[in-house]
């Protein structure tokens, strides 16, 4: 007979039941873990498309591979997003898979986005004859561009994963999570959404590219910026949803598939311009605010001392004329007490007379009850 552990199952029996949770609790790990390996994969699948588009000789110019390149790292993104949640959803949370997804987000979202943004906006950009100066200056500053571009993400993420509870500097609704700065999935989703809008052909204008320049210096603003962007940590999929939810889904799905061009274009666009907006809006109603509050210069003479002191007093007069109690009389105040004494003595002498008072008034309604 197999000894029992603590009067429970057989000691073999248990052993087998926790070798057996093990591997489950292993093999649950492996789950997000795909996830990001899928990430990964498909950043490296874009970094190989935008070389072959370097080496293209089709009739498109590589437009194809760029184009292939821009939906590998749009792909990516709802793997990137459902490895972390389903992290959590399983309880399977670890220090190598935040590890190995902040890896994945620097290849992917960074070096990917990177080099896609310099070869469609900066490298394919024809000769200028008549001004080849110029055409070497948006050269220059456009590789110096993506190589920030790519900085800031990193630094995004180095921040992100040793920040904690960081909150932004424009805070937003209680009920909502937001990420401090741009998020660097979505950077590199306007990146990708871009150049899949105009299906990989290359920019062939200057001031084309000058546009193009701002907007992936601006991306890389947003990244180090600690503006609020939206998180939607707060949709939790694991609870009882609306069955309308379904449809709304299905229906937003059918639409991006259908018109990706557009429609990723589009999405990407919004959620960039929603923290400038949120930035902006709260900026100016601060603004605002502060104008319509009244401003008490404090003076050296000691005035606004008196004044506070005297409407402290006046409130519990005006309080006694009420409940018909007799004013007590009020000790001779020398104005010349406020600008002779220090503020400490200032304050010592105020609240000897306000006791005074207290104690006067004390007395005039015992007298009257």
């Amino acid at each position: 007979m197999t000894p029992r552990a603590n009067g429970g199952l057989p000691q073999d029996a248990e052993e087998r039941a926790v070798a057996r949770a093990a591997r489950m609790r292993r093999g649950m790990y492996v789950l997000p873990s795909l996830f990001t390996a899928g990430s990964i994969g498909a950043g490296y699948f874009a970094i190989t498309q935008t070389f072959d588009a370097l080496t293209a000789t089709s009739g498109d110019g590589g437009a194809s591979h760029l184009d292939w390149a821009a939906k590998a790292i749009c792909f990516a993104i709802p793997f990137d997003a459902l490895d972390g949640r389903i992290a959590r959803m399983t309880n399977t949370t670890s220090e190598f898979g935040k590890e190995l997804d902040s890896l994945a987000d620097a290849i992917t979202f960074g070096v990917a986005p990177c080099l896609l943004a310099w070869v469609w906006g900066f490298h394919s950009l024809p000769d200028m004859p008549n001004n080849p100066e110029l055409h070497r200056v948006i050269l220059q500053v456009g590789s110096f561009v993506c190589f920030l571009f790519l900085l800031c993400g990193v630094s995004r993420l180095a921040r992100f994963n040793s920040s904690h509870n960081a909150q932004p500097r424009n805070p937003g609704r209680s009920d909502r999570k937001y990420f401090v700065g741009m998020p660097i999935p979505a950077a590199a989703g306007m990146v990708a959404a871009t150049v899949h809008c105009f299906y990989g052909f290359t920019i062939q204008r200057w001031w084309l590219a000058l546009l193009w320049l701002v907007l992936v210096g601006l991306l890389g603003f947003l990244m180090v910026s600690t503006w609020r962007f939206w998180s939607g940590k707060e949709i939790n999929f694991s609870r009882r949803q609306p069955f309308q939810l379904i449809a709304i889904l299905a229906i937003v799905l059918f639409i991006i598939l259908r018109w990706s061009n557009e429609a990723l274009f589009v999405v990407a666009l919004v959620y960039m311009f929603s923290g400038i907006w949120a930035r902006a809006a709260y900026s100016w109603s601060r603004r605002r605010r502060q104008m319509t509050e009244p401003e008490v210069p404090a003076r050296a003479d000691g005035s606004a001392f008196r004044d506070e002191y005297l409407q402290h007093v006046a409130e519990p007069v005006e309080a006694a004329s009420v409940m018909h109690v007799p004013e007590p009389a009020m000790p001779p105040v020398h104005p010349e007490v406020f600008v002779e004494h220090s503020e400490s003595e200032e304050r010592a002498l105020a609240a000897s007379e306000l006791a005074w008072l207290e104690e006067e008034r004390k007395k005039s309604r015992s007298d009257e009850y």
